[in-house]
């Protein structure tokens, strides 16, 4: 199935601790490229939720925000260890006794101390187990984004390749009218030219000029690409770099044959080509 890079999900769950959300972006890319952001009681989870990542995603940069509210009943129960405190206070009332000078004793400085305030310690471990749930749900949704635009990026590439299969068909079919016209044209130039004519040499030098004309070759070629990324739109797993490859293909052969051509409707096939493949490759840019 084709997926696209392109693709947001997001997910929230409330439960006792507080509130969790995790939102995930994703826009095409060469490679696999993640960034994530979290609060620092999840810091510990991150070459998880990078794991976890890798595993569904293959390609695309991938911006992952995991933002965590803890209760407020949490965040607001700190109270003070009154005995650790009192201790600290008879410590520096003690120091400031020796000094001539002596300073103010800040309250803020002693609330500080390490030890002072017995904030609440939510349990890490089942906020953690919360989170990972959440970036699993996250991610199915961005897989499904991934696939629902994939999916209208693949029906617009096939409407390309059977464009380009009705050109080739007809550059096939008028390149014989195309040749013998061209024929007769070099014949009469040639008659009008020279008046004693070699019948075999001229026909053995328009016969290198029509070979050099001819695209049958590049036509095969083309109609041969086609078919190919036709059958690797119907592959599994990543196949945007073999598509992008296919591409550079199509466009060599295109380029041939407006090299070739001595025509303008070959002269404009070529265009017409050139610029369906363009509309192609601009797509497949970001296919995963």
């Amino acid at each position: 199935m084709v997926s696209s890079m392109t693709a947001y999900g997001r997910a929230e769950n409330t439960n006792q601790f507080g509130r969790a959300s995790c939102e995930i972006r994703s826009v095409n890319h060469r490679y696999l490229e993640m960034s994530i952001r979290m609060p620092e009681e999840c810091r510990a989870l991150e070459q998880t939720i990078r794991d976890c990542i890798s595993a569904k995603l293959n390609r695309g940069k991938v911006d992952c925000n995991i933002r965590l509210d803890l209760n407020k009943a949490i965040n607001e129960n700190m109270p003070v260890n009154q005995t650790l405190l009192q201790k600290l206070i008879d410590a520096v009332e003690s120091t400031n006794e020796q000094l001539k000078n002596p300073a103010t004793i800040n309250p803020v400085d002693l609330l500080r101390w390490p030890g002072v305030m017995d904030r609440e310690i939510p349990d890490l471990d089942a906020i953690n187990k919360e989170i990972l749930g959440l970036i699993e749900t996250t991610l199915d949704a961005v897989i499904d984004n991934r696939q629902r635009e994939g999916a209208k990026i693949k029906n617009m590439i096939t409407e390309r390749t059977q464009k380009i299969k009705s050109i080739v068909s007809k550059v096939h079919h008028i390149m014989p009218e195309i040749i013998e016209a061209q024929r007769e044209k070099y014949r009469q130039r040639i008659q009008e030219l020279v008046s004693e004519i070699d019948n075999d040499r001229l026909e053995q030098e328009i016969l290198l000029l029509i070979q050099k004309m001819d695209v049958a070759e590049e036509m095969d070629r083309l109609k041969a690409h086609v078919e190919e990324v036709e059958h690797v739109l119907n592959q599994s797993g990543p196949i945007g770099r073999r598509l992008d490859f296919l591409m550079q293909e199509l466009n060599r052969e295109a380029n041939t044959l407006g090299s070739k051509s001595a025509h303008l409707d070959t002269s404009n096939s070529s265009v017409d080509l050139k610029v369906l493949i363009e509309q192609m490759r601009e797509q497949i840019q970001n296919i995963e």
